[in-house]
């Protein structure tokens, strides 16, 4: 059987389309398992009792197990703020790590917690997201005594370290939540001696006075309730410590941009040199049945016109 230039040009172009399928197959495949391979943190978010720092027992918190010679550039400077009563701090660190070792380092830091019992430590939110092949960003957020806080952060760096990680962002913000606490106190010990004016005036006056005397009353009553509900929200703030962890990898990393060293530029560019192809290569496939249409219609359309529309042949002369 004679293969004619139509019949090359199909069987080429079924052979290209074979080819462009078991390559998209084998990526899929590839990326699949990279996903798979990024094991995400396994811990049950159950719902608790309020908590109470109340310590179980006399002995304080378990100091840090890093000392001052092995504290370096990785674990960040060993300051902790100083200790001010009625200063509400919060915590929050960053920490860079290779992509395989989140996972890990995020169910230490929820063990390190789940240690400390409800009582002292709980944790309040996580995140764990796959963005690419390096890049994961994940978060723990927990809220922690405040009288341990402070050893919990520098242990939690210490599990960072020793998991080759690094501290890339630690900030320790406080709020003056005592002085809120009094002035609430001496706003509502103010507004309560006015209300009892007030009612007393109600019991002593006409049913005229009754109705606007009523109405202040009300509106002394409520500010009295925003005051006591400012009160409380900063009371339960002294009470306990929130604390975030952010960690990231590759291009996800928070708070750190690294310069690209030259195997890392070199292998970016061929990242986006397999980006671009792989987008050709989908173009093609979204393209090329049109083309086929398009090729058939005119092989179709030029038998037609061979066929039907010939000139006929003059007859010979005999």
């Amino acid at each position: 059987m004679t293969l004619t230039r139509p019949r090359l040009m199909a069987i080429s172009l079924c052979a290209l389309l074979t080819l462009i399928v078991l390559w998209f197959a084998w990526s899929s495949n590839r990326a699949g398992q990279s996903v798979r391979e990024a094991r995400p943190l396994s811990v049950m978010m159950e719902p608790s009792p309020p908590m109470n720092f109340a310590p179980a027992d006399p002995s304080p918190v378990r100091p840090p197990s890093i000392d001052a010679g092995n504290a370096g550039r990785e674990a960040g400077p060993n300051i902790g703020p100083t200790a001010a009563p009625g200063v509400a701090f919060n915590y929050r660190y960053a920490f860079r790590l290779g992509a395989a070792r989140i996972a890990e380092v995020q169910e230490r830091h929820a063990a390190m917690c789940e240690r400390l019992t409800v009582a002292r430590c709980r944790i309040t939110g996580m995140l764990y997201r796959v963005v690419g092949e390096r890049d994961i960003e994940a978060m723990l957020a927990l809220k922690v005594d405040p009288a341990g806080a402070r050893h919990f952060g520098r242990e939690a760096t210490d599990v960072v370290v020793q998991a080759e990680g690094l501290l890339t962002e630690s900030e320790i913000s406080g709020t003056d939540a005592g002085a809120a606490i009094e002035a609430a106190g001496r706003g509502i010990a103010g507004l309560e001696a006015e209300l009892a004016r007030l009612e007393a005036r109600l019991r002593r006056g006409t049913a005229a006075e009754r109705g606007s005397l009523d109405y202040e009353a009300q509106l002394l009553r409520e500010r009295i309730r925003a005051l006591r509900d400012g009160r409380e929200a900063s009371q339960e703030s002294l009470a306990v410590t929130p604390m975030m962890f952010r960690y990231g990898s590759g291009d996800r990393v928070p708070g750190f941009a690294p310069r690209p060293t030259l195997g890392q530029s070199l292998e970016d560019a061929g990242q986006s040199f397999v980006s671009g192809a792989e987008l050709l290569l989908r173009l093609v496939i979204a393209l090329l049945p049109w083309a086929l249409a398009a090729g058939l219609i005119a092989w179709i359309a030029a038998r037609i016109r061979r066929r039907w529309f010939a000139p006929a042949a003059a007859p010979a002369d005999k």
